[in-house]
């Protein structure tokens, strides 16, 4: 079974039906469907939130959230082993901090990940990426 990590970009641009949506929305059909798994870290959950909520204001967040939890994305909580690995990604690799979450979840689950955000090539080719194109 195929299996995703969700970065927070890719779910902005799906709910804000930006260029890359419609590869969101296939992604999302085979989860619903039972034809790939993915997970989201808390903290990129977060980012969603935060980047609507700075851009659309708080009303059309929370909007936002709700239909978030309609799909089947595995919520993963940030704990000690996912921030260590984050941290320690953060200090060989100079991308975002939140974004190392999503490539620690990545790693431990051999998963894909779905960006469009050009931070993420600087991981190198140890991480899979489905690149929305934008």
């Amino acid at each position: 079974m195929k299996k995703y990590v969700i970065d927070s970009y890719a779910m902005i641009a799906f709910f804000e039906n930006e260029p890359g949506a419609d590869t969101v929305a296939s992604i999302l059909r085979s989860l619903v469907d039972k034809k790939a798994k993915a997970f989201m870290s808390v903290i990129n959950w977060g980012e969603i939130y935060y980047n609507t909520m700075r851009e659309q204001g708080a009303e059309i967040a929370e909007k936002v959230m709700v239909q978030l939890k309609h799909y089947p994305i595995e919520l993963v909580d940030a704990d000690k082993q996912m921030t260590y690995e984050a941290a320690k990604l953060k200090g060989t690799c100079k991308i975002a901090y939140a974004d190392c979450f999503a490539a620690s979840l990545a790693k431990k689950h051999r998963a894909t990940i779905v960006t469009g955000d050009k931070e993420f090539k600087k991981l190198g080719k140890e991480y899979t990426i489905q690149w929305l194109h934008r």
